[in-house]
């Protein structure tokens, strides 16, 4: 199978909202004084005061619909709570609605108010789920899991969510250099990031991150990585959701660093209420089994003898990048923590890439097993004693 992430499934909740013009009587001054403040206090619900702004409104429902959600309190009377609470939330984060409710209350809100937001009467009612307005405020119908629970795995495997849905990711038929476990990207996992943010009423679903191994070879010369991505699309209904591939080609500059985000906006799934998810890949340097990565620099590591360490007179193949031969003379003592430096053999410098790093020769220095009574004698003879 394809390597894939599972990602929460995002349920929308809508308010009902009428807007509806009508032609003013001379009753209106009348109509007006019809309307009373009365009914629930929504401030006093969510625990804040009446100048509270937007961020205060988010902290006490998230506080306030955890503590009284019905999975978690089971106490006579939390249910209705939680409702209370979710439409509260439902007025106050909104502009128009909190506004004509500071003006004429709960009843005024609900029975319809003159002069309304754009000129016409205004009726509010609340949709009668809060679970929709938790679930569009946490993406997740079940917060504890996705809170508390890290072993999560996907739609109907221990931890998943049932209504969750699936990204494949693969490249055309070619071997994928990601991440072979796709489970591995859950919520709380290595590998996996969440970003999520509302606009205009509509909150965005969280990112999907993935890792994209590169080789040290393509990161020398550049490359094009194409993965094919199977999301959900909406039909002209605007509801109902069909399945589509869709080919993103990654072009992979000379010299780029380990760490390199490419984002490919709101190509993630889409649903109704919702601003799909970006899609994230962060380039990752292959393991390679000659070279190691320091920035633009590579490392090799040349095995010598103690022998050739000591006395010199010896003559290294290094390999390259390119796969060329570079002939080194070792002349002077090698210690274990003595480099050389081949200038212009590394890798392109990702914002200069007509310059190049340096291939950085560290040593690993062979000593033997055992010596024999007779040389260690003569060694003992010849070399210095160290002092102390």
């Amino acid at each position: 199978g394809l390597p894939s992430l599972v990602l929460p499934s995002l349920a929308s909740g809508i308010s009902i909202s009428h807007f509806s013009r009508h032609r003013h009587s001379t009753s209106t001054a009348a109509a007006r004084t019809r309307v009373h403040k009365m009914g629930k206090d929504y401030y006093t619900i969510l625990g804040i005061q009446k100048g509270a702004n937007e961020d205060e409104i988010k902290k006490a429902y998230r506080k306030m619909a955890l503590k009284y959600h019905p999975d978690k309190n089971k106490e006579a009377g939390a249910e209705d709570r939680f409702k209370e609470i979710a439409e509260a939330y439902d007025v106050l984060s909104d502009p128009k609605k909190r506004e004509v409710y500071d003006a004429y209350g709960e009843e005024g809100l609900k029975g319809g108010t003159p002069n309304g937001p754009e000129g016409g009467n205004f009726s509010y009612s609340f949709h009668g789920n809060p679970h929709e307005t938790f679930r569009m405020f946490f993406g997740d119908d079940n917060p504890f899991a996705s809170f508390f629970n890290f072993g999560g795995g996907p739609a109907g495997m221990p931890g998943g969510h049932p209504g969750a849905r699936m990204f494949n990711f693969n490249n055309g038929g070619e071997p994928m250099d990601m991440d072979n476990d796709p489970f591995r990207s859950s919520f709380g996992h290595p590998g996996y990031q969440a970003q999520s943010s509302h606009n205009h009423g509509k909150q965005k679903d969280q990112a999907v991150i993935r890792d994209l191994q590169i080789s040290l070879e393509d990161i020398n010369k550049g490359t094009t990585k194409k993965l094919k991505i199977t999301r959900k699309i909406l039909g002209p209904d605007g509801r109902s959701a069909r399945s589509d591939d869709k080919v993103l080609t990654v072009d992979v500059k000379p010299g780029w660093k380990s760490g390199t985000k490419i984002t490919f906006p709101k190509e993630g799934d889409q649903q109704p209420g919702h601003i799909p998810a970006d899609i994230i890949f962060v380039i990752k340097d292959k393991p390679h089994p000659v070279f190691t990565r320091d920035g633009s620099n590579i490392k090799y590591k040349v095995k010598i003898g103690l022998r050739e360490a000591l006395l010199g007179n010896y003559m290294v193949q290094v390999p390259t990048i390119d796969n060329r031969q570079v002939p080194i003379q070792i002349n002077d003592i090698i210690k274990p923590t003595t480099t050389r430096r081949i200038q212009g053999e590394g890798l392109p410098l990702p914002k200069q890439p007509g310059r190049r790093g340096d291939l950085v020769l560290e040593f690993d220095i062979q000593f033997p097993d055992h010596l024999s009574p007779s040389t260690k004698r003569i060694l003992s003879d010849l070399l210095p004693r160290t002092a102390h």
